[in-house]
């Protein structure tokens, strides 16, 4: 549909098929555009066109904030420089290289999909989005993102911002979670597409997310296309189905030193391929938890209790003597019990060496057996 104005033919969409209100995509664009080249964040990840290089930041960003995935990043970027030499690393460097980020079924995924791309594509990625969804861990968002970002193609994107910007921007009120309701997103993602310059696009309708249109409290005196937006209380969008009600849960592990080593156990479950305190199958009688700590996970609000346990006369599978957990892949509560519980223990030798000028085990020992070198958590 196109409106003649002052002798220039502008094209529009319709908030509504069934509606006669329009919508002036052009002069959109034009004051997004305008704004992003003003005010626009400056991230690693968009003063480059590698493909290899924006899939790692678009799996990191899924779940995490900015901030946190900037340092991380860069690092994994100089350990990691390209597809073949991820898909070369083991799973234990990859899983401690991604070590703090959480979500860790993100780099098994993104080791895989290096894996493939090596073996399937001879290290280079594909430039068709159909080919991108074949590989692990790679959706329709990741996809399109690798396709606007690295290629500059002229593909939609819906991620939390841009959600939150055309639920707003149309007033969408249908829950976002049901497919019906993505279904229609996408749907006005694209109608919003430039055909050239969509990544610059893309990465505008992000920001207009991250920076304005707030969740909760929207910035909307200072919006650069409020005149554009045809929600009544934006603060009420997006719609999205109730949430499941957060589950909590108890977990008992032990903790175990032996000779200046630390018994560590390869989980096979949430944190498969990585190691944490043994687990306890049943719980300690008439013994209070050395360690307490409350972490969340996903739906989920979890109590990891700890005890104090003697040496097993043999590690059973999986289980392993750690003399150093520097190079170790652990989760974050578990790295973090584990260094809090050495240096009590740590604490505690020194001032019984200070009364009785002897120790079962030494500072110095205690540290060489489990702390190593400063970790980033």
């Amino acid at each position: 549909m196109h409106a003649v104005s002052a002798g220039e033919t502008l094209p529009f969409i319709c908030v509504n098929p069934s509606s006669s209100v329009v919508f002036p995509k052009t002069q959109f664009r034009r004051a997004l555009i305008n704004w992003y080249r003003r005010s626009g964040r400056d991230l690693p990840w968009r003063d480059t066109r590698d493909p290899y290089a924006i899939l790692v930041s678009e799996l990191m960003l899924q779940q995490t904030q900015v901030a946190t995935v900037i340092p991380y990043y860069n690092e994994w970027l100089c350990r990691f420089p390209d597809f073949t030499s991820l898909a070369r690393a083991s799973e234990n460097d990859v899983l401690h290289a991604w070590q703090g980020l959480g979500y860790y079924a993100r780099a098994r995924n993104l080791h895989a999909a290096a894996k493939a791309v090596v073996d399937r594509h001879g290290g280079r990625f594909p430039r068709l989005v159909e080919k991108m969804q074949q590989l692990p861990g790679i959706g329709k968002y990741t996809a399109h993102a690798v396709a606007s970002f690295a290629f500059d193609q002229s593909v939609p994107i819906v991620e939390s911002n841009t959600a939150r910007v055309l639920t707003r921007l149309f007033d969408f009120r249908e829950s976002i979670d049901s497919h019906a309701g993505r279904a229609t997103l996408w749907q006005h993602s694209a109608k919003l597409l430039p055909k050239r310059n969509a990544g610059i696009f893309n990465s505008a309708l992000i920001d207009l997310g991250a920076l304005v249109c707030i969740s909760r409290e929207p910035k909307c005196a200072i919006c650069p296309v409020k005149r554009f937006c045809r929600a009544e209380n934006p603060q009420t969008l997006p719609v999205r189905q109730s949430r499941s009600r957060t589950k909590r849960l108890i977990e008992e592990h032990a903790f175990v030193i032996r000779q200046g080593k630390v018994l560590l156990e390869q989980s096979a479950a949430r944190w498969r391929g990585m190691w944490i305190l043994p687990p306890l199958q049943t719980s300690p009688a008439n013994q209070q938890p050395i360690y307490k700590s409350i972490f969340p996970f996903t739906n989920h609000r979890i109590a990891l209790l700890v005890y104090r346990r003697p040496a097993p006369k043999a590690a059973i599978a999986k289980q392993r003597w750690f003399e150093s957990i520097d190079r170790v892949p652990m989760p974050s509560p578990h790295r973090r019990a584990t260094q809090a519980l050495v240096s009590k223990l740590f604490s505690r030798d020194c001032r019984s060496s200070q009364r009785k000028r002897t120790s079962t085990i030494t500072p110095a020992a205690v540290v060489k057996a489990v702390m190593g070198s400063p970790n980033r958590e």
